[in-house]
């Protein structure tokens, strides 16, 4: 979860002041404010670009008629932020992410209009190779070189712990960040960007370990709205088999099988359930620990989805994709959810959806 004060934290549960803010990046170098009527951020740790936004305008001059306006799609950025003006007048501001200005539409008469964006992923992706291209050298390097490839200068946060790979060439017209995401996979990792626009490295929080970012609770004083829960073994696999073999320095094919060895987990590989393997390949797989590495976080993901939940609580920007909430019922059942994917609006009114991977009983 984003760092925010206990102040903040309790003031989402009581009648609060919301604030929100637009920021615009423009081409020319300019920067300001945008006056804005509503609109909302989108995070979801499934999609290969993991955040969206929509932002309602109510100043008709913004849709743009040539290259030169300032919300034209050339390259101009947002910056989205939703907080609390506390009592004291003193605010507190969360970021929501950064955007690359994607599309910008209206009535020309009655307007509104809408501006519609992508976190900074989408500008990796777009960047296909024209040419052959080869990672080499470490994971978190070879991410590194792959996203200042496309974004100069960005930041890249590393919180997993890096591994040489082997050489890894991608063809003409291949995804840039398909390519980023596959050798974050040979370190048991994943790559996203946050809300502060900066790409991170880091490994799927654990459920059974990861401490409760929020509590989620139900009845007075509480932010919980309403919740379904859910049961599906559909695309659930208890196994992953990473393998890999690279012909350009003739190294030996390696392997790793990775089962659900946990007796008291529904998906246990020796269970009930049965056994249902996934399989994953890439020739960035070097040595059987890298492969271990690569099956443990695939199978962390891809046995998660047996039980799921849909929230609707009181909005917590700080939230993000990956948080471990605890979830307090009206009868004082409790759960640890962990978080898929979750929607904040940016107006006053409303409520926070939020969609999770997995659950378990909270003791």
């Amino acid at each position: 979860m984003y760092p925010v004060s206990t102040r903040f934290l309790a003031a989402l549960a009581e009648s609060h002041t919301v604030v929100t803010e637009v920021t615009l990046f423009r081409t020319d170098g300019q920067v300001e404010t945008l006056e804005h009527t509503g609109g909302s951020v989108t995070a979801d740790r499934g999609q290969a670009i993991r955040r969206t936004c929509t932002v309602t305008l109510a100043d008709l001059s913004l849709i743009p008629q040539t290259a030169a306006d300032k919300l034209a799609t050339y390259g101009a950025r947002v910056r989205l932020a939703r907080g609390v003006q506390f009592s004291d007048g003193t605010r507190e501001l969360v970021p929501l992410g950064i955007f690359r200005v994607d599309t910008v539409t209206g009535d020309p008469d009655q307007g509104p209009v809408t501006l519609a964006g992508k976190s900074l992923e989408c500008v990796v992706t777009d960047d296909k190779f024209t040419t052959p291209y080869t990672a080499t050298g470490t994971a978190v390097a070879a991410i590194t070189a792959l996203i200042q490839r496309s974004v100069p200068g960005a930041s890249v946060i590393n919180r997993a712990t890096d591994a040489p790979i082997g050489p890894r060439t991608w063809d003409i017209q291949a995804d840039p960040w398909a390519a980023v995401q596959e050798v974050a996979a040979a370190i048991g990792a994943e790559c996203y960007v946050d809300a502060d626009g900066v790409f991170v490295v880091a490994e799927l929080p654990d459920l059974l370990t990861t401490a409760p970012a929020w509590t989620v609770a139900a009845g007075e004083g509480g932010v919980l709205i309403s919740a379904k829960r859910g049961m599906t073994s559909d695309k659930v696999h208890n196994a992953v088999l990473a393998r890999g073999e690279n012909t350009q320095t003739n190294t030996a094919p390696v392997s790793a099988l990775v089962v659900d060895s946990d007796p008291s987990s529904p998906t246990y590989w020796d269970g009930p359930f049965g056994h249902r393997p996934d399989f994953y390949s890439s020739s960035t797989l070097t040595t059987t620990a890298a492969c271990t590495a690569a099956a443990t976080l695939k199978l962390r993901a891809a046995k998660a989805p047996n039980a799921s939940g849909d929230l609707s609580a009181l909005p917590n920007p700080a939230v993000e994709p990956g948080d471990v909430l605890r979830v307090v019922y009206i009868d004082g059942t409790r759960e640890l959810h962990q978080v898929q994917g979750l929607t904040i609006p940016l107006d006053e009114g409303g409520d926070a959806p939020i969609t999770t991977i997995s659950a378990k009983e909270d003791r």
